[in-house]
């Protein structure tokens, strides 16, 4: 048994504030006590010190966070971050189709998940739900560079049936490769297998259809795919699923539509879609920096709560344009204020910690740093830059945190935790 405990500035934010504004929680001088990689008690330390007398305690100088819990990103995509001039779909074909069929070469995929990672941990990001390709050696070599992290990172292979030449599977193989993944990686370490159609045009219905059977099929693993994300991909698969209510319900009609479910964007969506999601229990993944990038829109955050739709944060890296979780909070403020949405920052807190987790289906392992759960967190720097130190000198929590979030970057993250150990540290 290891037992150390460290002492600084914590907040965390376990539950939705907009619901529940007694979930942040906040020590200005607290105690976190970890043993074996659990926490075993949180708390102000002039409450707590004499209990762990003879615990070890490291002093960590900054504003302690969870670690950031990343719902919606692409590892192959990393390389071709910041590429130019198209909109979703000719984006995905001059960029990203012709980038990702190198994945099939374990060593180059290896290479790319190892890079990957050490980013999100530099970031403060520990956990992610994370796009590999249609190859299974692509799934293997990031779950390999995870296990070796010990990072909790939920994955799957790609099904499209119908993508273009080097990037297509089949009804069988798409089925057959993702069963032997299922068998070889789930429930080693910290890891999490999710079906991953790409999406509606991307595979048969027949695929969809066996998708949806393989996630009946295995309890317990997560569905992840995209959903509405640009105006010509919602034309298109309305063009294609003719009879269907809306985009989500081209999934529904799949069994694709679960309170396991993980849809990234939602940018355009009707009020049905909202609602059936909500009656589901299925989630978004709201992905503010992709959405700019690729001129996709802004998500509608009024909507999604009047509806209660559950949500998390994602970068969408290579669309995205920052591996920093913090700034993608900040982001989402930006694309929520343009539809007159003022995203409260104890929220974009949320959002990117314990709202992920949640909509991962794993809030009882990490996103709040409370008693028995994994102790992953983030040391943030509010004073990284000159300008950022201007800014929040001396002003209540709520604004320093909001400084963070715009003015943050990597920059802001002195280091870096997995499991009580140091993942990450900028100044070393």
């Amino acid at each position: 048994m290891t037992i150390c405990a460290f002492r600084g500035e914590f907040l965390s934010v376990a539950r939705d504030p907009l619901r529940d504004p007694a979930s942040v929680r906040h020590e200005v001088d607290g105690l976190l006590v970890v043993e074996d990689g659990i926490i075993a008690a949180r708390g102000a330390y002039a409450d707590l010190v004499d209990r762990f007398a003879d615990v070890p305690i490291e002093t960590l100088p900054g504003l302690i966070v969870p670690g950031f819990v990343d719902a919606h990103v692409h590892y192959p995509q990393m390389d071709k971050i910041a590429s130019h001039g198209e909109q979703l779909l000719d984006w995905l074909d001059r960029h990203i189709f012709p980038a990702e069929k190198a994945f099939a070469n374990k060593a180059h995929a290896s290479s790319v998940a190892e890079a990957f990672l050490d980013e999100l941990l530099r970031n403060g990001t520990t956990s992610a739900l994370v796009y590999p390709t249609v190859h299974e050696v692509s799934v293997d070599a990031l779950f390999e560079a995870a296990l070796a992290r010990d990072m909790r990172i939920i994955s799957g292979k790609v099904l499209m049936d119908l993508g273009p030449d080097g990037l297509s599977d089949t009804l069988a193989s798409g089925r057959a490769e993702t069963e032997a993944l299922i068998r070889r990686w789930r429930g080693r370490g910290r890891l999490g297998y999710a079906v991953t159609p790409r999406f509606a045009l991307a595979s048969s219905d027949v695929q969809l259809a066996d998708a949806g059977a393989l996630l009946a099929d295995n309890p317990g693993i997560l569905m992840h795919t995209h959903l509405a994300e640009n105006v010509r991909e919602v034309s298109a698969v309305a063009a294609r699923f003719a009879d269907s209510l809306d985009y989500l319900d081209a999934y529904d009609r799949f069994g694709l539509v679960t309170s396991r479910s993980v849809f990234a964007h939602g940018v355009h969506l009707p009020d049905r879609a909202c609602a059936r999601l909500a009656e589901t229990g299925a989630g978004i993944a709201v992905c503010p920096s992709s959405n700019l990038f690729l001129g996709s829109g802004f998500f509608h955050f009024a909507q999604a709560d009047r509806h209660g739709v559950k949500l998390g944060l994602g970068t969408d890296i290579g669309a995205g344009t920052t591996f920093s979780m913090l700034h993608t909070a900040g982001l989402a403020y930006q694309a929520g204020l343009a539809r007159e949405y003022p995203l409260d920052p104890f929220r974009a807190l949320w959002l990117a910690t314990g709202g992920s987790a949640a909509l991962l289906h794993i809030e009882d392992k990490i996103g709040a740093l409370e008693v028995g759960q994994e102790a992953d967190f983030v040391v943030l720097d509010d004073a990284s830059t000159p300008l950022l130190a201007r800014r929040t000198a001396g002003v209540p929590l709520a604004a320093r945190l909001f400084a963070l979030q715009i003015l943050g970057d990597d920059r802001a993250v002195r280091r870096t935790y997995i499991m009580g150990n140091l993942a990450w540290d900028r100044d070393a």
